[in-house]
């Protein structure tokens, strides 16, 4: 993906914020914007249309809220990734976006740079989740009966150290010698033993556990 043009939807009910996302992506080499969409009822509706890699995808809107419109594009096997931009990062924000589908959570007031790189590991898949999002979502997403002595091996840690940097799992493969099928074996096994259903949760539970510094 890297050496690829990364197409992207822009959904969001400003028209102001609209236009500067499309700016700065238009003035970055590598991203070409197929369109926008003013919410979440006719963001689904363009990304099923336009199949772009990723969708920028604000949370409150009134035409559709963004957490719908993840399950929905999740429900209808959309190939695009959603990566939230918004301004709320709080446990009733993030958790269900998170929980629909959402492959990154990133505030509107990240950094351009930061942007850009999130967009990038959205569009490969990758979980695009930083410390501070992933503290918030523990609390809710981590079960609490997890059993005594499930600890992670030290082949998971290594997994889980390389999920956490944004790698994909050809990546980790290719690092760790193994083969594709064997590092989603291993994540099925860390899922399990961290009490999460994904990538971005078994993250956001490593962080507060202190398996991840």
């Amino acid at each position: 993906m890297t050496d690829q043009i990364i197409t992207v939807l822009i959904a969001d009910d400003h028209p102001v914020v609209r236009d500067g996302l499309r700016g700065m992506l238009a003035a970055e080499p590598g991203f070409d914007v197929l369109g926008e969409a003013a919410g979440g009822v006719e963001a689904v509706e363009q990304a099923l249309r336009l199949d772009p890699d990723v969708v920028l995808m604000d949370l409150r809107m009134p035409a559709g809220s963004g957490v719908d419109a993840i399950a929905e594009l999740t429900r209808r096997g959309a190939r695009a990734k959603v990566l939230v931009l918004t301004t709320y990062d709080t446990d009733s924000d993030t958790i269900p976006a998170i929980e629909a589908g959402a492959t990154g959570y990133l505030l509107k007031d990240a950094p351009r740079d930061e942007l850009f790189a999130a967009v990038r590991a959205a569009a490969e898949g990758r979980a695009v989740l930083s410390p501070a999002v992933a503290s918030r979502l523990v609390s809710a997403i981590r079960k609490p009966a997890v059993p005594t002595g499930e600890t992670l091996s030290a082949r998971e840690r290594e997994v889980l150290a390389l999920v956490a940097k944004g790698t994909s799992n050809r990546e980790i493969a290719r690092e760790l010698f193994i083969s594709e099928a064997t590092v989603k074996t291993h994540l099925t096994h860390l899922y399990g033993k961290l009490g999460v259903r994904d990538r971005a949760a078994a993250v956001a539970v490593a962080y507060d556990r202190g398996i991840l510094g």
